[in-house]
């Protein structure tokens, strides 16, 4: 089964194909194209959102094109082609898939209408997928050009704890099957993605803050502040961290150095942002770890999922097996690729076959509220 996915949920305009077989737990991942307007909006130290929709009517057809194509380039399509076999046309797209929400609502009714005129153009059956639901299925996609996938992603068992940590959500859920998801619990203000994004403005790094919070605590000390792990105690599976990033701003507020200008940081030295940044990712870390093994422990979890643009943070990641290891749990952890964990298309194609949820055309429409 080829599925076409589209993603519009916030900045980014993809599209990708994936391929499915029956009675299979994993997705094939043939193309994966993506549109970024990021710098657009690191001049503006964050996401507007008529600035991304504008810039997604620009990129949607040329980006469908291009996924399109770029199956024609495979190893296994050129073969095809030089036997005398077309290569991969409409005809043989079997769905379109859709992110329909959450997310903004501009750039969302990019995508949805899209699909829709496509689906009724083509006479195709169409796929809404949950923005979210897609993260935790970047974990099922393996890469023709990355065959180590293909072990890894065969082993996911159920039930499974999937943790969703990105800029807008920080979830955890319960997955008893496929189509089976149980929201145990999430943030009850800023996502973990969120504060290190508003934690980087407010140290004067570039947009988004969290990757270069990360960059910059490879050099810091993590136990130099002592920022509050909020919640991590709690009998909940709840998270949050404004009261962190209060801690943070109190923190710069009280600092008395003298001004040094090298990385035009406002003030505070290249050693002090270091120290600061990795003491905000061990806190944030503890949070997310912790959690989500107590998780996986409460409901005997057989395997632990990551998604989200936060699940790139190869800290977290450490972080995760270290601990496994030494509470001698045994249950498998997987992360996706990392260009498969910010949004992407493939994850969306790779939901939308494990959820084959076909709906009308007409019925579908953009939902920037959606949860689970």
């Amino acid at each position: 089964m080829l599925i076409l996915g589209i993603e519009t949920s916030c900045d980014e305009t993809g599209a990708a194909v994936i391929e499915g077989e029956q009675n299979s737990n994993k997705v094939k991942l043939l193309s994966n194209v993506i549109a970024s307007s990021l710098p657009l909006h690191s001049r503006s130290g964050g996401i507007i959102p008529e600035n991304a929709a504008r810039e997604q009517i620009k990129f949607i057809i040329p980006v469908i094109n291009e996924a399109i194509q770029q199956c024609n380039n495979l190893p296994a399509r050129l073969a095809a082609k030089r036997a005398g076999k077309a290569g991969l046309t409409i005809g043989d797209i079997d769905a379109i898939a859709a992110t329909f929400g959450p997310g903004l609502i501009g750039s969302l009714l990019i995508g949805v209408e899209t699909a829709k005129t496509l689906s009724y153009v083509w006479n195709k059956p169409l796929i809404p997928v949950n923005h979210l639901i897609g993260h935790i299925y970047a974990n099922f996609i393996y890469s023709e050009l990355n065959p180590k996938r293909y072990t890894l992603n065969a082993n996911i068992e159920f039930p499974a704890i999937a943790l969703i940590v990105s800029g807008g959500h920080t979830d955890l859920v319960l997955m008893k099957r496929h189509g089976s998801l149980n929201w145990l619990g999430g943030t009850r203000d800023d996502a973990a993605g969120e504060a290190l994004d508003k934690i980087g403005r407010l140290l004067k790094l570039p947009y988004p803050g969290g990757p270069y919070i990360e960059q910059h605590a490879k050099k810091g000390d993590p136990n130099k502040y002592k920022f509050p792990r909020p919640m991590i105690g709690s009998k909940d599976f709840n998270f949050s961290f404004s009261g962190l990033k209060a801690a943070v701003f109190r923190e710069v507020q009280t600092m008395k150095q003298p001004a040094r200008r090298s990385l035009g940081e406002g003030g505070l030295d290249n050693e002090t942002i270091n120290d600061i940044c990795a003491s905000v990712q061990n806190a944030i870390i503890d949070v997310l770890v912790k959690k989500t093994l107590k998780a996986a422990v409460k409901y005997k979890a057989k395997s632990i999922l990551l998604g989200g643009g936060v699940a790139a943070n190869q800290s977290l990641r450490n972080e995760f097996e270290l601990k496994i290891e030494n509470l001698k749990l045994k249950i498998p952890l997987f992360v996706p690729e990392k260009r498969l964990c910010t949004d992407n298309a493939a994850m969306i194609g790779a939901a939308a076959f494990f959820n084959n949820q076909q709906t009308d055309w007409k019925k579908v429409d953009a939902n920037p509220s959606l949860y689970f």
